[in-house]
């Protein structure tokens, strides 16, 4: 997870769709939720949610299906890049230690104040002194959670990174922790943080202090040792800071006792680990009676349920067997008869971008030269029909995205020039701006530069003449959508003389070979690649991912103007820095934005609780502490 974005590709892609009915499509809704009788709808997305049910509030163990390969696997908050998942993160470690703020607001991207163990910070010293005011909130084994435990946090997190980046999945040299000069406790309450230059508010609030990570309080009084029997050491002290993290780390290896560890048993989220199975990943969680924050009246226990594969959670959602499930979407057709079982059903696109990446240090065929003109990337652009994969392959159920912030969910950072597409599907406008900049286009063969030069009219910097447009797109094969959308990509494009040929592989080599500050020495092996598309943080800036150098890469992207942008809204005080960076993105194209598919899940009509936690799923996160039953 980076400051910008969290890569998801997979499963975690986990697409959805609904019956080809055209009634049901969710694309172009607009404005705000709605109820309808009893049922909330939202705009973007598919299906609603019902009203909280009121009457007896009844407690049992509700079951939730886990995607194939998606049970969690690290269990202490620190998360290094390796085991950094949406799944071990937000579905798993924060119902047991929550984030110092909440971000989510059902579908909508916002802090929470009441799901949040500290008051809103406040900023000074020109943004550059945070003020953080810990709330009246317990630890599990009864002591108070203190300024001095998120500290300790932040105190792990800079022993982990300084003994390798990579232990820390959200750092960035030179930003946080870094960027940290001074921590103080003024009393029991309140950490003031004293930062090396000026932050974004926004920024430092809803991604660093929040999502990213994430940060958080941790129980110094019982994490504070470097042996299980050890005595509790000074974390200040940076070499006791370093043993303690290993010892930690060491104990989120060993996942057979995560169940019975007694370190993992102390927690201020609303559940606490009792049982886990290491062989499947099958967890349950109780609840924590001492939670500070809000809930059910009665709360239910929480038990993962992990699939081999998506017909086996099928068959569970049409026979009855799990309460909670996804729906697949190879399922498309069957959710009529899942919601005759008894089920309620909602969507909604992740808040994040899908797309192509292009490869900017691809000298293949001077694809590098290429990629770096903006003429080209409009006119790829102009080949992508977003509603045509929407109504044939999301079967309606998604929305368009033309920028890193997509329409839906709703932000209130979305530029207006993404709120419609700016190059609209026309195979016409990409042949005129392919011939208006120096190239021979040849319909159904292959494109060449016949006027070479970097003036009007001509073909760019480094395409000599006679280049040919013809480059490689390496994809993932799951799930089958991503190949559905680059076979008709490759299709319209050939009608432009566009010459694409198609490669497949999968998500986890991808990431490990085809990106390029990971694996520079491939960056010749592939021109555009299409393995998912990234989480956007709540405060959705793109520094890290795409400004120049950015640690989390993936092609190489560079352009000055969107660099300053980019620092702009890290660094400044400017509440709409953000908006103007994805405004200068959007029509910039440093990606080819795909549309994003909504993500179904399925409950029990007879499973009830706060419309917002059963919005959450849709986002990646399980609030099942606001669940009940009503039978």
């Amino acid at each position: 997870m980076k400051f910008g974005k969290a890569r998801f590709g997979g499963m975690i892609l986990a697409v959805a769709g609904v019956t080809a009915l055209a009634a049901c499509s969710s694309s172009g809704s607009s404005g705000g939720g709605s109820t309808n009788g009893s049922a909330i709808t939202l705009p973007g997305g598919y299906g609603s949610v019902p009203a909280a049910a009121t009457g007896a509030e009844k407690a049992g163990t509700i079951t939730w299906a886990l995607q194939p390969g998606t049970s969690p696997n690290w269990i202490f908050p620190v998360i290094p890049s390796a085991d950094n998942s949406v799944f071990n993160a937000e579905s798993f470690g924060w119902d047991m230690w929550v984030p110092l703020y909440w971000t989510q607001n059902g579908v909508t991207p916002e802090m929470v104040p009441s799901m949040s163990p500290a008051d809103t910070p406040v900023y000074s010293n020109g943004d550059k002194t945070v003020s953080i005011t810990m709330k009246s909130w317990k630890w599990s084994d009864g002591t108070p959670v203190t300024a001095k435990d998120l500290e300790f946090d932040i105190d792990l997190i800079k022993a982990g990174v300084k003994e390798s980046p990579s232990n820390w999945a959200s750092y960035t040299p030179g930003y946080f922790p870094d960027n940290v000069v001074s921590m103080s406790t003024p009393d029991a309450s309140t950490l003031v943080l004293n930062l090396k230059s000026a932050v974004n508010p926004s920024w430092f609030t809803e991604d660093i202090l929040s999502y990213a990570g994430p940060v958080g309080p941790l129980p110094a009084q019982a994490w504070s040792k470097d042996s299980a029997n050890g005595p509790i050491l000074d974390f200040t002290n940076p070499a006791n800071a370093t043993k303690i993290f290993n010892f930690l780390t060491a104990a989120s290896k060993s996942v057979s006792t995560y169940a019975t560890n007694p370190l993992w048993q102390v927690v201020d989220g609303p559940y606490k680990l009792s049982a886990y199975n290491a062989t499947t990943g099958a967890f349950t969680l109780v609840p924590n009676t001492s939670y500070s924050g809000p809930h059910a009246k009665v709360e239910s226990n929480f038990q993962g349920v992990p699939f081999t594969s998506n017909t086996a959670e099928l068959n569970a959602l049409k026979t009855g067997s799990v309460d909670v499930g996804y729906v697949d979407y190879t399922a498309v057709p069957q959710i009529p008869s899942i919601k005759r079982v008894g089920y309620n059903v909602f969507g909604m696109p992740d808040y994040g971008s899908n797309f192509v990446a292009y490869n900017f240090k691809d000298a293949t065929g001077h694809f590098d030269a290429i990629a770096n003109q903006l003429y080209f990337r409009q006119a790829m652009a102009h080949l992508e029909d977003e509603q045509g994969y929407i109504n044939a392959f999301m079967h309606g159920a998604g929305d368009p995205a033309y920028g890193p912030i997509p329409a839906y969910p709703q932000s209130p950072y979305l530029p207006a020039d993404a709120a419609t597409n700016p190059y609209p599907f026309s195979v016409s406008d990409a042949v005129s701006l392919l011939k208006a900049n120096g190239w021979t286009v040849t319909p159904g063969g292959t494109d060449t530069c016949t006027k070479p030069g970097t003036g009007a009219g001509e073909c760019g910097a480094g395409i000599p003449a006679g280049t040919k447009l013809a480059f490689n797109l390496i994809y993932s094969t799951s799930p089958s959508l991503l190949g559905q959308q680059v076979t008709d990509l490759a299709s319209e494009a050939k009608q432009a003389g566009v010459e694409i040929t198609l490669q497949s592989s999968n998500f986890n080599y991808m990431i490990t070979n085809y990106l390029d500050p990971a694996a520079p020495a491939n960056e010749n092996k592939w021109a555009m690649e299409d393995f998912g598309g990234e989480t956007d943080n709540p405060y959705p800036t793109q520094f890290n991912f795409l400004n120049t150098g950015g640690a989390t890469q993936i092609g190489d992207y560079s352009n000055s103007t969107a660099n300053g942008l980019m620092t702009a809204s890290i660094s400044s005080g400017n509440p709409s820095a953000v908006k103007n960076e994805a405004a200068f993105l959007t029509m910039n194209q440093p990606l080819l934005f795909q549309p994003t598919p909504d993500y179904i899940w399925a409950w029990k009509t007879d499973i009830s609780g706060e419309p917002s936690s059963f919005e959450n799923l849709t986002q990646y996160y399980a609030t099942p502490e606001f669940w009940y039953f009503t039978k």
